[in-house]
């Protein structure tokens, strides 16, 4: 391997984005190898978790893992013009980030040289704190869509990660095991997320959100059974404490018109005029669809901001006019600014605002499901001792 330059420093700019030519060019070749004709983002999106989804847990084999804190991607492993080694991230907002002059390879079974192409892998960039400010990297895997071509959109979740770990992660980790000191010069750590049956929610809460070195916003709960599908699929459920229960918006602001004051007179200022530094009203829109007129947009509700809240955002000198920002309720029912989301480049479909919002007013606390933890190892216990 050549000792290139190490890890990446921003999981939100991975690498270099390609352009519009090379980037539709990406899209169609993902889209080939998918079997699709559609060229949006093709990764799964989840549901949010909702009362009626504990009986799902009792109904079917689920696995539990925690939700990252960090930037979806799908990571796509290909070869260049001259049959070299590639890899782009793919962002939710399908661009393409080429991992360029890094290391990163992913060997073959017995074949150090050797490589994967024409393959898939879903999962999440994290940036780990390791203390006294050291960061590193880290690619979390928590599915495979298409390995060396071969289609595995059918294959349960089991079986999909069953490919990964014998052929992709296998190799890997015998690989840096052999070679540790070349893991500095990855652009990132690759490491499989740590799934649990769903009943080993308590083991969740007490072990393994503990001991996490990056953020963590809630767990994930992905049907063992079922294929994996492009856009929302409902086997995929988003669990969030109810305080943390988030929507994404677009942000648009109203400016107040006021009238000129005593120092705006003695400016020459003598008509009315748009205050753009005083506090504006904060709107948020959630996306409605797109037909032949563009996007259209809804209105929700009106963010509540404090004036120190609009000084902070104006001295960030950033665009805020468009810009989608994740929001959630406060425990006064006020819709309150958490971040921004520039790595989405839109908001939430308003069927997604009315899920979430139903995941709100229905909420299930860890204490639920911590509680129906039994009754899920119970009916997983039966279903599995009824097939043996």
């Amino acid at each position: 391997m050549n000792q290139e330059p190490g890890p990446i420093q921003s999981i939100a700019e991975p690498g270099i984005k390609a352009g519009p030519v090379l980037a539709q060019r990406l899209r169609r070749e993902v889209a080939n190898l998918l079997n699709r004709t559609n060229l949006s983002f093709p990764g799964a999106q989840p549901v949010s978790f909702e009362r009626r989804h504990l009986e799902e847990l009792r109904q079917q084999d689920y696995y539990v893992c925690e939700k990252s804190d960090g930037i979806r991607y799908l990571l796509y492993l290909t070869t260049d013009e001259d049959g070299r080694e590639l890899h782009y991230l793919i962002d939710r907002k399908n661009d393409y980030w080429w991992i360029q002059h890094r290391n990163l390879h992913f060997p073959l079974k017995d074949n150090d040289a050797g490589f994967h192409t024409d393959t898939l892998i879903d999962g999440e960039l994290v940036m780990d704190e390791l203390g006294d400010g050291r960061k590193e990297p880290r690619f979390l895997v928590f599915d495979c869509l298409v390995l060396d071509r071969k289609d595995l959109l059918s294959r349960s979740l089991d079986k999909r990660l069953g490919y990964f770990r014998d052929h992709i992660m296998g190799p890997y980790k015998d690989l840096f095991a052999r070679y540790p000191e070349e893991l500095r010069y990855q652009a990132f750590k690759v490491e499989m997320k740590e799934m649990q049956v769903a009943y080993g929610i308590e083991m969740m809460f007490r072990e393994v959100l503990p001991k996490l070195k990056h953020g963590n916003d809630g767990l994930i709960f992905t049907c063992r059974n079922s294929e994996y599908r492009h856009g929302t699929d409902q086997n995929i459920l988003k669990w969030k404490p109810v305080t943390e229960n988030t929507i994404d918006f677009r942000l648009r602001l109203r400016f107040r018109t006021v009238n000129p004051d005593d120092a705006d007179r003695s400016e020459g200022i003598t008509a009315p005029y748009v205050d753009y530094d005083g506090l504006p009203v904060a709107e948020l829109w959630a996306y409605a669809g797109s037909g032949s007129g563009g996007a259209s947009y809804t209105f929700f509700k009106n963010l509540y901001l404090t004036e120190d809240e609009w000084e902070t955002l104006k001295s960030l000198g950033d665009p805020l006019e468009d810009r989608i920002v994740e929001c959630g309720v406060d425990e006064r029912g006020r819709w309150r600014l958490h971040r921004f989301r520039d790595d989405k480049s839109e908001a939430n479909h308003t069927s997604t605002v009315t899920s979430v919002m139903q995941s709100i007013q229905d909420s299930v606390s860890e204490n639920d499901l911590l509680d129906a933890a039994k009754s899920i190892k119970d009916n997983w216990k039966a279903r599995a001792s009824k097939q043996r």
